[in-house]
């Protein structure tokens, strides 16, 4: 089966005037323009293409590699904007098209933009929305606390950063644990510090495999969120209080509060403990 607006590794087939006619196992044929065509091939070899539309609607194939693939997210530039919506610069020669339906906010020519690329039932065109998040769902997670996993910063909010966790889930990054500048469309690593009810995520980037190295450093951040970024407990605490609040021995407390303090997560001040 030939994936549209996938990478499909299919067989060249034969040559003709206007390229080259690959296909898939089953026989399904699409042209790769002359323009595509490597310099040295043989037929019955396989090649890697990208398989959109073109202008007049027909199937095509490509060499150049998109920016985004369908059912998938990334960071692209508005080219242009007519009377029917935006067009996106998306790496190929015909630009991937986003209705003024799908602009979470009015799009600019030269603006930068988080879209989402989907197959329009109607149309049956790929096509580029910016209302990321109604491509989300946390009704049913597939990840769990403490689970390491890929983000893509979403959009800014009062109290921290969005962000797309696997592609799949909406989570947050409060701005207390956000500690480097962050930009919208940033690809990078995470940990599920917590999952709140209504299935909502916080999401930490502290170090990867952090839970395994030090388990009470987490405890500690859990409480620190809790009780508004403060714990009155130093290394100099009475045991017993340490264990009142805590649940944990001196000796393993002073081991996830120095875990802690290396990673510059917080302050260690004379009256107790603060997030950075």
């Amino acid at each position: 089966m030939i994936h549209l607006g996938k990478i499909n590794t299919l067989e060249i087939i034969r040559e003709a005037v206007q390229g080259l006619y690959i296909a898939d196992e089953d026989g399904n044929e699409v042209l790769l323009p002359n323009r595509y065509v490597p310099e040295n091939f043989k037929i019955w070899e396989k090649i890697e293409v990208f398989v959109y539309l073109d202008n007049e609607e027909r199937l095509v194939a490509t060499t150049d590699k998109p920016y985004i693939q369908l059912n998938d997210f990334a960071l692209l530039r508005c080219n242009q904007i007519t009377d029917y919506g935006a067009f996106l610069d998306w790496g190929l020669v015909k630009e991937l098209f986003c209705p003024f339906k799908e602009q979470a906010f009015k799009m600019k020519p030269g603006g930068w933009y988080l879209v989402y690329c989907y197959l329009d039932e109607k149309t049956n065109r790929l096509v580029a929305s910016s209302k990321t998040n109604r491509f989300l769902d946390n009704k049913t997670l597939t990840v769990n606390e403490f689970d390491e996993v890929d983000l893509i910063v979403s959009h800014p909010s009062e109290i921290g950063m969005n962000v797309i966790v696997n592609k799949t889930h909406a989570g947050l990054i409060y701005k207390d644990a956000i500690f480097k500048d962050l930009s919208v469309g940033d690809k990078l690593k995470g940990i599920v510090k917590k999952i709140r009810p209504g299935n909502k995520l916080d999401i930490t980037l502290g170090q990867i495999g952090y839970r395994n190295i030090e388990p009470n450093a987490e405890l500690i951040m859990h409480e620190l969120h809790d009780n508004s970024g403060f714990l009155n407990l130093t290394d100099k605490s009475d045991p017993e209080d340490i264990k009142a609040q805590l649940q944990m021995s001196k000796k393993n407390f002073k081991k996830a509060v120095g875990t802690l303090y290396k990673q510059h997560l917080i302050e260690i001040k004379s009256d107790g403990i603060y997030l950075v």
